[in-house]
C-alpha cells in the first residue's frame, strides 16, 4: 500500500510531557501491519447498506481484533450510531454509551478479542477524523483507523489503515496528523476454508441454479420429444393396417391430450 505518507495537518494538539515521544523504533513497535479479515469487509459493506446506501453519508464503527504473528489482525466489528454536520465537519455526534454496551456483549463472546480503532466509509480522510480518533484512545493506546471505500472504481483493495502520530512543532506543543501504514485482506485457518466455501456458492450460485433449471427443462423436453415420435410412429402403423388398435391406448392417447 505504500510508504508513510501524511495526509492531514492536526486538528488536537497537546502539551510536551514525558509519557510523548517520537521515537521511530517505539512508533514501529506500536503501529503494526493492519490485517484486515473478510467478516470485518462484509460487516463494513452491510452497514452501510442498511443505514447510508443511496447518500453521500458516511458510516462509522468498532473495530475489534488481536495481535498475531507480529501484525495486528482485525477480525470484528460492529457499527455504531454516527452523525455529523454536513455544513460543518467539526460537528459531530458518535454515541460512545452505546460502543460501551456492544463492546461489553461482544467481550462475553470472545474475550480475546478487544477494542483495536474504528472504521469509516469516508471514502477518504474527514477533517473531524482526528477528534474521532482521540475518543477511541480511551479504549486503546494506539488505534487504528481503516477507511473503507465501499463503492471502489478500481481493481484494488478498497480500504486504506493509518495511525495518528505526535509531530514536534517549534512552539514546543505537539500536534496529531496520520500516518498511512500497510494493510492487507487475510484470514485464519478456518476462516479461509469458511471463506472458499463461500466464495464458491456465490460465483456458481446464479449460474449454477440457473444452469440445473435449463438443463432439467432440456431433459424433460427430450424425454417428452421422444416419447411423441413413439407414438405418431405407433399410429402411422395402425393407420397403415401393420398393427391393430388397441382401445385401451387410443384411451390413454386420447385422456393425456385433454
Amino acid at each position: 500500500m505504500g510508504g508513510p505518507k501524511e495526509v492531514q495537518k492536526a486538528v488536537v494538539k497537546e502539551e510536551k510531557d514525558a509519557t510523548a515521544t517520537d521515537d521511530p523504533k517505539k512508533l514501529k513497535k506500536d503501529h503494526r501491519n493492519v490485517v484486515l479479515h473478510p467478516i470485518v469487509m462484509l460487516g463494513i459493506v452491510d452497514h452501510y447498506n442498511r443505514v447510508a446506501k443511496g447518500t453521500t453519508k458516511r458510516v462509522v464503527g468498532t473495530l475489534l481484533g488481536e495481535v498475531s504473528d507480529f501484525d495486528l489482525h482485525i477480525t470484528n466489528c460492529f457499527a455504531v450510531p454516527f452523525e455529523e454536520d454536513p455544513r460543518d465537519p467539526q460537528v459531530w455526534f458518535h454515541d460512545h454509551n452505546y460502543h460501551e454496551e456492544m463492546f461489553a456483549m461482544y467481550k462475553k463472546v470472545n474475550a480475546k478479542e478487544r477494542v483495536v480503532g474504528w472504521y469509516s466509509t469516508g471514502p477518504k480522510i474527514k477533517p473531524s477524523d482526528l477528534s474521532i480518533h482521540e475518543l477511541y484512545r480511551r479504549y486503546c493506546p494506539e488505534p487504528v483507523l481503516v477507511v473503507m471505500d465501499v463503492q471502489p472504481k478500481d481493481l484494488e483493495l478498497p480500504m486504506e489503515a493509518y495511525y495518528s502520530v505526535q509531530e514536534q512543532t517549534a512552539d514546543e506543543v505537539f500536534k496529531r496528523t496520520f500516518m498511512h501504514v500497510p494493510s492487507t485482506v487475510g484470514a485464519f485457518e478456518a476462516e479461509e476454508v469458511g471463506v472458499e466455501h463461500l466464495l464458491r456458492d456465490i460465483k456458481n450460485a446464479s449460474a449454477s441454479t440457473l444452469a440445473v433449471r435449463v438443463g432439467d427443462k432440456i431433459g424433460a423436453l427430450k424425454g417428452l420429444a421422444g416419447r411423441l415420435r413413439e407414438i405418431s410412429a405407433y399410429l402411422s402403423q395402425v393407420v397403415a393396417g401393420k398393427l391393430p388398435m388397441n382401445q385401451e391406448i387410443t384411451y390413454q392417447l386420447r385422456k393425456s391430450s385433454t
